[in-house]
């Protein structure tokens, strides 16, 4: 049976260099170029959860960190804004301001956490091929 290996999420911006650039410079996540700037981050462990919706299907994307009040603190100094923290039972929730004006969510989770998946990496296997500019392009504004 085939195993999904990973995640690929995708945040919409309307200043995608300077986003790209921000989590780049300020959270270090590592990246790699796949032509003309256009950066893959590697990110953290992952975890999918499946909420009821009464609006049908829709997707949501949080980052998620250790300590809230730290990460804030942090930013802070660097001249980042983030939204006042709310606190809910699941977790403490912040939303940062990127540079393009966009907010990405970031929250301290309060609930118990999935062990990781551990996939094993496949003997062989080719080098990821790259999409040319024009595949690229048709996805910028394409959402679920």
């Amino acid at each position: 049976m085939q195993r999904v290996n990973g995640v690929h999420s995708i945040l919409y911006s309307k200043d995608a260099e300077a986003d790209r650039q921000f989590l780049k410079s300020f959270f270090g996540f590592p990246s790699v170029d796949t032509g003309g700037g256009w950066l893959i981050f590697g990110l953290p462990t992952s975890e999918l959860a499946v909420h009821p919706s009464s609006r049908g299907s829709h997707f949501e994307f949080y980052l998620m960190c250790e300590d809230v009040a730290t990460l804030i603190r942090d930013l802070g100094k660097h001249g980042i804004r983030c939204s006042p923290v709310r606190h809910h039972d699941w977790g403490a929730l912040t939303k940062i301001r990127l540079p393009s004006g966009g907010a990405l969510p970031v929250y301290e989770p309060k609930h118990p956490r999935p062990r990781p998946i551990r996939v094993a990496k496949v003997p062989g296997r080719a080098a990821p091929r790259k999409k040319n500019r024009a595949s690229r392009s048709r996805t910028k504004d394409q959402s679920a």
